[in-house]
């Protein structure tokens, strides 16, 4: 055991949770109506709990477990047995690295909240998200991270894919569900709401860009070259596509509103995220800059051009920027272009189809939407019995 690694991994472990609780719940928060707030808050809590659960149980083993298998990992670490305090994974306790990698295993489906905000029943959330983390988030990672088939460069000849942090696992896995899940719900009564809290975005916001350091420089393992260039690479990345969205915003519409600049910031953490450990402080701010223009083109397509309410653009944020991102690995050099694009294919596809799977299962058990008047009325108040505001205050 490396005691640096190990206490890097630690705070780094931290600083991942910190990105759901409360950034996520924050940023999303934020952007909803009032009524809905508080609806934002317990799923992203509940999530915390219900994955961690999970993980415990039966992803991690899924993901990260000793069978030799290019699909799956078995069940031999299933509720972490064999594991103490002495088994190691590299350089840091197991134990550590099932905790970090469980942070993942909890932002992720926390990520696809966003899409179907205001209308989602509640029940459906912990259904659908337990099924589609165990089912479609566990393989991939393993198929990535964990040794699998698409790591170990069966397909592509010499080299893997590359995801260094999350690219392809974490956000193209979540922005396609999102865009599933909201297509399946079909639109809010009214999608044209401007957010009750701007001051909320903005500090959910600056929580997920410290947060992002956790996420990608953790993901080097260790404490050490790599994960210094990857929390450098995280941060040129954020500041330039903040840069870029506020500048394209203005050349567009004549004004760079808040919202806008911090939406770009995430765009920016999402679309360096795959990249984050493999290139240059200058090719992330090509990233970021690049991302900050794409990104919030594909957000004015999917509202205006589309009948898909994606409430808080998820799949134009995350999707669309860590596909780009886990393409210009390629582009710096850091990976095969067949490999990049075959892994994209891959893990696309078997997101759509097993996110449909679990929709459809999660629907046999619970209702996917609220009614009309419990819509009309807010989650807050029709799903959990509270308000986040005194309204006639």
């Amino acid at each position: 055991m490396n005691y640096a690694d190990t206490a890097w991994i630690l705070v780094a472990t931290a600083l991942v949770l910190f990105m759901t609780l409360p950034g996520l719940a924050l940023f999303y928060g934020g952007l909803v109506r009032a009524r809905n707030v508080l609806s934002i808050f317990m799923q992203c809590f509940a999530l915390a709990g219900l994955m961690s659960v999970l993980w415990l149980a039966l992803g991690y083993s899924i993901a990260f477990g000793p069978a030799q298998s290019g699909i799956w990992g078995g069940l031999d670490r299933a509720f972490l047995l064999g594991v103490t305090p002495a088994t190691l994974h590299g350089s840091i306790p197991e134990v550590l690295f099932f905790v970090f990698q469980m942070t993942f295993a909890i932002i992720t489906p926390a990520l696809i909240i966003g899409a179907y905000a205001e209308r989602v029943n509640f029940g459906f959330v912990l259904v659908f998200s337990g099924l589609w983390m165990l089912g479609v988030y566990a393989p991939v990672a393993h198929w990535i991270w964990g040794g699998g088939f698409l790591s170990d460069g069966a397909l592509f000849g010499k080299t893997g894919v590359h995801d260094f942090a999350g690219g392809i696992v974490v956000h193209e896995t979540a922005g396609l569900a999102a865009l599933l899940v909201a297509l399946q719900l079909g639109p809010r009564r009214n999608r044209n709401t401007p957010p009750h809290n701007p001051g909320f975005v903005a500090i959910g916001a600056g929580m997920l860009w410290v947060g992002w350091f956790g996420f990608n420089g953790g993901s080097a393992l260790a404490a050490n070259g790599t994960a210094a260039m990857a929390i450098t690479a995280t941060h040129m990345s954020a500041a330039a596509a903040s840069l870029s969205w506020a500048a394209w915003e203005r050349i567009r519409f004549g004004r760079a509103s808040m919202v806008g600049v911090v939406t770009g910031t995430i765009a920016g953490l999402a679309a360096v995220t795959p990249a984050s450990g493999y290139v240059s402080p200058l090719a992330a701010t090509v990233i970021g800059l690049l991302a900050g223009v794409i990104c919030q083109e594909a957000v004015l397509l999917m509202k205006h051009r589309t009948k898909i309410d994606d409430t808080l653009d998820v799949f134009a944020v995350h999707g669309v920027g860590g596909i780009f991102g886990t393409v210009m690995v390629a582009v710096f050099g850091a990976g095969s272009f067949a490999a990049q694009l075959g892994g994209l294919a891959i893990v696309g596809l078997w997101t759509v189809v097993g996110t449909i799977v679990c929709i459809r299962l999660a629907m046999l058990v619970t209702r996917i939407r609220v009614d009309r008047e419990d819509e009309s009325n807010g989650l807050d108040l029709s799903s959990h019995g509270e308000r986040a505001y005194e309204l006639n205050s």
